[in-house]
């Protein structure tokens, strides 16, 4: 037994079963019927707990965190969202997104988050890499309770800012092809600038209702053709949801022969979208069914946190999985997948959960099935990164 071991007691898996679960080195060694494994190392009783890979957070915005009552933005649109933001943004400093940005990710971890995605924008003014450099920061500070990714954003900024913020340490290339005037070579330039760095591409794609979307076809198709070979994201994909099925489903299948995964963010575009048609409106949310029929790798995430683009999210990838089920249509399982193992899929990293050989991060959450832990979504829960408890979560509730 190594010095590093932990026996998990009495976990209640996903699939039902209740088991004991041996951690050695940052990986599950073991998982066997309750008292089948000697008691030779640290233990923890998680009686009552079920026992899930721990979510990953694929497309988070922590340089915009916790500003919707700072930026003044009124319910509004995407273009309205994006108008309060860039307005606020100009008096953004460094330091501000690093005490914000902290805060969110510290309410991601707790709910039970070991990886995040983030995106940063390239902000207005003389100094428009701040915002990255304080996320770079936190990336550094919090390595070891959480691994982040981060996306540089960008519309229309010079190449050599994005070269600079990819030299600087972004991991990937972000981009909203639908902002640009052509959406076609939006992309292909996200890509170029892409290879020359070695990085991979996380593109806002068809993020709006409109009838003919483009931007997730047009990723496949250049990836494709050019054997782009570093990983390619498409986020939001809100306008395959209003596709007639059989379009909705020849799309999902280039994005898969492609390899592209795929981001559902319900919360922010359920909000945002279907502003401007008050009779059936149309729902904000891509066509999940679509894509993982088609065996797109897809992922769900939170998007906003309490930002001009959303007033409300929690930072709980258990919402994300609730709205799934309620808006998507997804079951209680492939909900669960598609903030766990989906997630980490999307973002790159090696298959985590109760199962011998993957890597143990993990979130306990007091529950006894799976319509418990994702329906009542209780706060009581434990975090595991690699192994190692990395938050506790514990609420005493009187009842008087």
């Amino acid at each position: 037994m190594t010095a590093t071991a932990l026996l998990l007691r009495g976990a209640r898996l996903p699939e039902g079963q209740v088991r004991d679960v041996l951690i050695e080195d940052g990986r599950v060694s073991a998982v066997a019927p309750t008292s089948r494994l000697p008691s030779l190392c640290e233990e923890m009783d998680l009686s009552g707990f079920m026992l899930l890979p721990a979510p990953a957070e694929p497309h988070a915005h922590l340089d915009k965190a916790l500003t919707w009552d700072l930026a003044g933005a009124p319910p509004c649109d995407l273009p309205g969202a994006v108008a309060a933001w860039r307005g606020y943004a100009e008096q953004v400093t460094e330091e501000d997104v690093l005490v914000r940005a902290r805060r969110a990710l510290d309410e991601l971890v707790a709910n039970g988050a070991t990886a995040v995605r983030t995106h940063a924008d390239v902000l207005p003014g003389p100094d428009p890499l701040r915002g990255l450099r304080a996320l770079l920061r936190l990336r550094e500070e919090l390595s070891e309770r959480v691994a982040l990714q981060i996306a540089v954003l960008h519309v229309e900024e010079p190449d050599e800012v994005l070269d600079e913020a990819l030299e600087l340490g972004a991991d990937l290339l972000g981009g909203c092809p639908h902002l640009s005037d052509d959406p076609r070579a939006a992309v292909a330039r996200a890509l170029t600038i892409a290879e020359r760095h070695g990085v991979g591409v996380d593109l806002h794609a068809d993020e709006n209702l409109r009838p003919d979307p483009k931007d997730l076809l047009l990723l496949a198709q250049a990836v494709r053709e050019r054997g782009f070979a570093h990983g390619a994201t498409a986020s939001h994909c809100v306008g395959l949801g209003g596709l007639d099925p059989a379009e909705a489903a020849r799309i999902a299948k280039e994005a898969a022969a492609s390899r592209i995964g795929v981001v559902a963010l319900p919360l922010t575009n359920l909000y945002l979208q279907g502003r401007d048609t008050p009779a059936r409106t149309p729902r904000g949310l891509t066509a999940v069914r679509a894509l993982l029929d088609a065996g797109v790798p897809l992922a769900g995430g939170g998007d906003n946190v309490r930002d001009p683009f959303n007033p409300v999210g929690r930072a709980d990838p258990l919402e994300t999985a609730g709205l799934l089920v309620v808006a998507g249509h997804l079951t209680l399982p492939e909900a669960v997948h598609a903030v766990t193992t989906g997630a980490r899929t999307v973002l790159g990293l090696p298959a985590a959960g109760p199962y011998e050989g993957a890597i143990a991060d993990l979130l306990a959450v007091r529950a006894d099935s799976l319509s418990g832990a994702v329906g009542a979504s209780y706060p009581d829960r434990i975090v595991f990164k690699g192994g190692r408890a990395v938050s506790r979560t514990t609420v005493i509730r009187e009842v008087l």
